[in-house]
């Protein structure tokens, strides 16, 4: 895991390095730098926009009753794409963009689901109280490690 990460940070600004280099030299330097601003800024308003609506099915799902297990992926995923949005440069805002759109997040879901499997345990009761047994007559019946002497 640490030499991916290692790999992910040294060829991400090497990638964004040559981005702005090929770039700047078929537009030139100031619509390259335009361009990062620009993307910035669109990508903060498409956030904003996908970021509230994301927060309003998470609370309609709430007040359903349900957990809103895929609007909360989904917002994190979002909140993803937003800080690759602000991050200068086209690689990432590529990225950021590609996270954006629905069937991109799906197609995350799906590997992400073929990969996992879940494990639910299900607990009666709360903690030591569950082991104790009351009879009808109100006595309370304790294992011997339960109890002790006063």
């Amino acid at each position: 895991m640490g030499r991916v990460l290692f790999l992910i940070f040294m060829l991400v600004p090497l990638t964004e390095i040559a981005c702005f280099v090929l770039l700047g030299q078929v537009i030139g330097l100031w619509p390259t730098l335009f361009g990062v601003l620009a993307t910035a800024l669109v990508g903060s308003f498409v956030l904003r926009v996908q970021g509230l609506a994301l927060f309003r099915e998470i609370r309609e799902t709430l007040v359903r009753g349900m957990l809103p297990a895929r609007a909360l992926a989904d917002a994190m995923l979002v909140g993803i794409a937003g800080v690759l949005l602000l991050t200068p440069g086209y690689f990432t805002d590529l990225l950021g963009i590609l996270l954006l759109i629905p069937p991109v997040r799906n197609a995350i879901y799906a590997v992400l689901r073929s990969r996992m499997s879940i494990v639910s345990t299900a607990q009666s009761g709360y903690g030591w109280q569950a082991e104790r047994q009351v009879e009808r007559d109100g006595t309370i019946d304790l294992d011997e490690e339960d109890w002790r002497r006063r």
